[in-house]
C-alpha cells in the first residue's frame, strides 16, 4: 500500500463528506424559500441523512472487513456522489430528502473505511503524523462548512452546496481505483442476524431523537421508537455474545480503553452539535448575521483545530494519546461554559470569542488523539469494526446532543423573542458544558497500555491481509 496516496484519497474523502453535513444547515432558510417547504420537511433535509449514516456505519465496515475495504470503499463513494448530483438537481422536498437518504448510506460506507484504509496502509511509527492529517482535515471541514455554505447560499444557489461534492468524489474515486491496494479480513464471516438487529436497534433510537423537536420527548412515537430500539440494541448484545462470527466483538467492551474511547466520543459529539446547531441560530435570527457573517462570526472556535493540531500531535508525543484528549474534552466544557456565562439578548460579540476560542482549542486537541487511540486499543482485525463502531457512536453523540439541548432550549425558552431565545440558549449551554466534562471523566478510565499491533503480511493478489498475533504488552501513548 502507499501510504501517502491513501492519505490523501481517506483525506480527500473524510473532508468532502463531513463539510456536506455542515453546509447543509446553513442553507436550510435558502432551501426552505426555493422549495416552499414546511419546516417538518426541512428538517427531515438533515434527519433523513442522519439516520440512514447512523444505522448503515457498523453494516459498512462489517461489509469492507469482508468483501475488501477497497472494493467497499469506492462502491460507497459511487453512492455518495451519484446522491450528491441528485440533491443538486431535486425539484421537491420529497426528491431532496430521498437523495439525502441515500447520501447518509453512501457516508455510513466510505466514513469508517477512510480511517481502516490509512491504518493499515500507514507503519505503525508514522501513523500518529498520517491521522494527525486525517483529523485536521475533519477540523478543517468542520472550520469551512459553515462559511463555505454560507458563501454559496449568499453567492450562488443552494443546490452547488451538493454540487461541489461531485468533482471531489470523481477525483477521489480515480485515486482510489489507481492508487489504493486491498486489504482484507478474509476470516470474517458475515452475521446478518447481528447486521439486521443493530441496523434496526439503531434505527429506533435516531428516529426517536430526531423526532423529539416535533413531537416531545413524552410523545407515544418518541417513547414507542425510543424503546423499541434499545430492546432491539439488547437483542443484538444478546446475539453477538452468543454467535461465533459476531460483526462487533463484545469482547471489545470489556477493554476500558474501547469503551473510554466511544463513550468520550459519544459525548464530545453531543457537546459540540447541539450547541452549534443552537449558536449559528442565535447568531443569525438574534443578532442578525448573514449566513456567510455567522459562519466568519464562528472561525475561532471552528477554525481552531486546524491551528492547534500541530500542537496535538506534539503533545501526544509527550504526554499521550489520553491525556490530550481529556485536555480538549475539558477546554470544550470550558468553552461552553463561558458562553453560558457572558449569552443575552445584547451580547457584543467580542465577549463570545474567548468561548469559542477555548471550545476550538477543545476540538483540536480532540479530533486526532482519539482517531488514533480508537484504532490503537485494539487488534489490526478489529480495526475495521472498531472504526465503524467509533463512528457509530459520535454519529449517535451528534443526535443526542441536538434532541437533548434543543429540548431544554425549547422548555426554558423559545423562538418568541429575543430574550426568549436567551433563556432557553444559556441552560442548553451550561448542560453542553457539563455533557463535555463528563466526557473528559470518561476517557481518563482508560488505562495505559494497548493491544500490541500485529504483523501485516502480503498475500498473492497485491491485497494486505490482516494477522492477528495476540495480546501482548507494549509501550504505547494512549
Amino acid at each position: 500500500m502507499n501510504p501517502v496516496w491513501t492519505l490523501v484519497v481517506s483525506g480527500l474523502t473524510v473532508f468532502m463528506a463531513a463539510l456536506d453535513n455542515l453546509v447543509v444547515i446553513t442553507a436550510l432558510p435558502a432551501i426552505q424559500k426555493d422549495l416552499g417547504t414546511s419546516l417538518q420537511d426541512l428538517e427531515w433535509t438533515v434527519n433523513g441523512y442522519t439516520l440512514t449514516f447512523s444505522v448503515f456505519l457498523m453494516a459498512g465496515a462489517a461489509a469492507g472487513d469482508r468483501f475488501g475495504r477497497r472494493r467497499v470503499f469506492l462502491a460507497g463513494l459511487v453512492v455518495f456522489t451519484g446522491a450528491s448530483a441528485a440533491a443538486a438537481l431535486s425539484g421537491s422536498a420529497d426528491a431532496l430528502i430521498a437523495a439525502r437518504a441515500v447520501q447518509g448510506l453512501g457516508a455510513a460506507v466510505v466514513m469508517p473505511l477512510t480511517l481502516t484504509l490509512l491504518t493499515v496502509a500507514v507503519p505503525e511509527r508514522r501513523r500518529g503524523v498520517a491521522l494527525g492529517v486525517w483529523g485536521a482535515l475533519s477540523g478543517l471541514a468542520v472550520a469551512l462548512g459553515p462559511l463555505i455554505g454560507g458563501a454559496v447560499v449568499e453567492k450562488i444557489s443552494w443546490e452547488w452546496i451538493f454540487w461541489v461534492n461531485v468533482p471531489i468524489g470523481v477525483v477521489v474515486l480515480v485515486l482510489g481505483l489507481w492508487k489504493l491496494a486491498e486489504s482484507t479480513r478474509p476470516d470474517t464471516s458475515l452475521d446478518p442476524v447481528g447486521t439486521v438487529l443493530v441496523s434496526l436497534g439503531v434505527f429506533g433510537v435516531v428516529y426517536a431523537l430526531v423526532s423529539t423537536t416535533e413531537h416531545g420527548w413524552s410523545s407515544a412515537r418518541v417513547l414507542g421508537f425510543l424503546a423499541g430500539g434499545l430492546v432491539v440494541l439488547a437483542l443484538f448484545v444478546g446475539w453477538e455474545l452468543r454467535t461465533a462470527e459476531p460483526m462487533l466483538p463484545m469482547r471489545l467492551f470489556r477493554n476500558r480503553a474501547f469503551s473510554a474511547v466511544n463513550a468520550a466520543s459519544l459525548l464530545m459529539f453531543a457537546a459540540m452539535f447541539g450547541l452549534v446547531f443552537l449558536l449559528t441560530q442565535f447568531m443569525q435570527n438574534i443578532q442578525g448575521f448573514s449566513p456567510l457573517e455567522a459562519g466568519v462570526k464562528m472561525l475561532p472556535w471552528t477554525a481552531m483545530p486546524v491551528v492547534v493540531a500541530p500542537l496535538a500531535a506534539l503533545l501526544t508525543a509527550r504526554l499521550g494519546n489520553r491525556l490530550v484528549v481529556a485536555a480538549g474534552l475539558l477546554f470544550e466544557a470550558a468553552g461552553l461554559g463561558w458562553l453560558a456565562s457572558v449569552v443575552s439578548a445584547d451580547t457584543a460579540y467580542a465577549d463570545q470569542v474567548p468561548g469559542l476560542v477555548l471550545g476550538g482549542i477543545g476540538l483540536g486537541l480532540f479530533f486526532s488523539p482519539v482517531a488514533e487511540m480508537a484504532m490503537n486499543v485494539v487488534a489490526p482485525r478489529d480495526q475495521g469494526i472498531a472504526s465503524g463502531a467509533n463512528n457509530t457512536f459520535r454519529e449517535l453523540g451528534g443526535a443526542l446532543g441536538v434532541a437533548v439541548l434543543t429540548s431544554v432550549f425549547t422548555t426554558l425558552g423559545g423562538y418568541g423573542s429575543p430574550q426568549e431565545f436567551v433563556d432557553g440558549l444559556r441552560p442548553a449551554a451550561w448542560i453542553g458544558a457539563g455533557i463535555a466534562a463528563v466526557g473528559c471523566l470518561a476517557i481518563l478510565t482508560a488505562p495505559r497500555g494497548r493491544t500490541a499491533p500485529a504483523e501485516t503480511k502480503v498475500i498473492s493478489s497485491g491485497a494486505v491481509e490482516d494477522s492477528y498475533q495476540g495480546n501482548l504488552p507494549s509501550r504505547s501513548r494512549n
